[in-house]
């Protein structure tokens, strides 16, 4: 199973320059973080703690649901789908 991930500008530089990150081979979000920042290990510490846990200050969407109102982390992910990351902005 394909899924992409779409990062937005302020992550790109840590992940090659690519706005898209095809991963293989998994079936929740989780597994798909993993695999990302196996892949990108400059993105680790941007998207998730310690524990593995999302960051508070990052939201994920499939499609239009942010993967904390489904199962978080454990959010089953249908074959192509398209994940985008968004870290929240704080200002003034």
């Amino acid at each position: 199973m394909t899924v992409r991930v779409k990062l937005p500008t302020v992550l790109q530089p840590f992940a090659g320059g690519s706005e898209k990150v095809a991963i293989e081979e998994v079936t929740t979000v989780g597994e798909a973080f993993t695999k990302l920042e196996q892949e990108h290990p400059a993105l680790r510490r941007r998207l998730t703690d310690e524990q593995g846990a999302l960051r508070r200050h990052v939201n994920v969407y499939l499609g239009n649901d942010n993967i904390r109102d489904l199962d978080g982390l454990d959010t089953k992910l249908p074959d192509g789908c398209e994940l985008l990351v968004l870290p929240s902005v704080a200002g003034g």
